[in-house]
């Protein structure tokens, strides 16, 4: 029988307590600890989990517990440091998305992966939704040029708005939230990504000068296709088409018919839910009037969050168990990071990014 692998899970809020619990619930899996500088988050969830050894230092808990696998969910400027000292100490890695700050980070933590023979994953948890990979399905029978129409926008308060101004503190918007979906794009059109434009505001002056919590990125890809995200954060957010899923082809469209909450475009849970997905199609009659009604597709299973990354964690125990290859799934990963990365250098220059 194969032996539990020991992990190591560092940052502790919201993500990282997600994933701590898939772990906790997973016989495969020992955490060996939990970092987070935060001591009251850190001790919250030790505590939940049956009391977990507590490190504030992420290279000493590294250096105590040596693990087998670290699951690293603190914020986008760690990712790769942590990533590579994992890799170099030989444990596999989970990394939040983005899994850097910059292409050349990314590169290199692909690259050390590939040296060390250990698997880095990364959390696109959209990856390990039915609903999302029947959209993507969909999607690529709708014909070229695709126009994928996507946006998230966030309206945040009290500790929400706290959070997010903490992440505003190192990454805007469009590349926190945007690979998620950029990701998506690229599934649908396997195409070459050629131009990327963005534009943004700074609506709080709450946050950084040098930051913007508002942000639309569009990209141009080489058959032909485009798309465009959108993304804001911040409790000056309008409720109104916070939430549209969109593909558009020559053949019809696809779109998620997204739920609704009491919430509103706080909760997270709506962030992935889809409800149903409402597929068009143009084809016409010798009439000109429509040869097929819409279709309606009510999917049966709908994940929630914790759900979700369970399945994530799952994904991740299979890729070490079974020596799953992931260099497909880490190329995607550049790929998306680097059109968001362009997009923000396209919002600062006020120019076109080349790719």
């Amino acid at each position: 029988m194969n032996e539990k692998i020991r992990v190591l899970v560092v940052g502790c809020g919201h993500m990282g307590a997600s994933h701590a619990r898939a772990y906790h619930r997973m016989p495969e899996f020992d955490i060996v600890g939990v970092v987070s500088r935060g001591p009251e988050t850190r001790r919250r969830l030790a505590q939940e989990l049956g009391g977990l050894p507590e490190y504030d230092s992420f290279e000493k808990a590294l250096a105590d517990t040596k693990p087998d696998a670290v699951s690293i969910n603190t914020y986008p400027d760690t990712h790769a440091e942590y990533a590579k000292k994992s890799l170099e100490a030989g444990a596999h890695v989970f990394a939040e998305k983005p899994l850097a700050d910059t292409v050349e980070d990314a590169r290199a933590v692909v690259d050390l992966a590939q040296r060390t023979g250990k698997k880095v994953v990364v959390g696109y948890i959209l990856r390990h939704h039915p609903s999302w990979t029947r959209f993507v399905e969909i999607a690529r029978t709708l014909g070229k040029p695709l126009v994928m129409r996507m946006n998230l926008n966030q309206q945040s308060a009290g500790s929400e708005w706290y959070t997010h101004r903490q992440l505003l503190s190192s990454v805007s918007p469009i590349v926190d939230c945007g690979v998620h979906y950029v990701d998506i794009m690229c599934q649908m059109t396997r195409a070459r990504p050629i131009r990327v434009h963005a534009i943004g505001a700074r609506l709080s002056n709450e946050i950084s000068a040098a930051m913007y919590n508002y942000g639309q990125l569009q990209v141009i890809f080489e058959d032909g296709s485009v798309g465009w995200y959108e993304a804001g954060w911040g409790p000056m957010m309008s409720e109104t088409a916070y939430f549209v899923k969109d593909v558009i082809g020559p053949k019809g469209c696809v779109s998620i018919v997204g739920p609704e909450s009491a919430a509103g475009s706080s909760d997270i849970n709506l962030h992935t839910q889809t409800s149903r997905l409402r597929v068009h199609f143009s084809e016409t009659d010798a009439l000109g009037n429509f040869a097929r009604q819409d279709e309606l597709i009510d999917l049966l299973d709908e994940p929630g969050h914790q759900e979700l990354c369970d399945r994530e964690q799952a994904y991740f125990l299979r890729a070490i168990r079974e020596d799953l290859d992931v260099s497909e799934h880490l190329e995607d990963a550049v790929s998306s990071l680097r059109i968001v990365l362009a997009a923000d250098d396209s919002f600062r220059s006020g120019q076109v990014v080349r790719l």
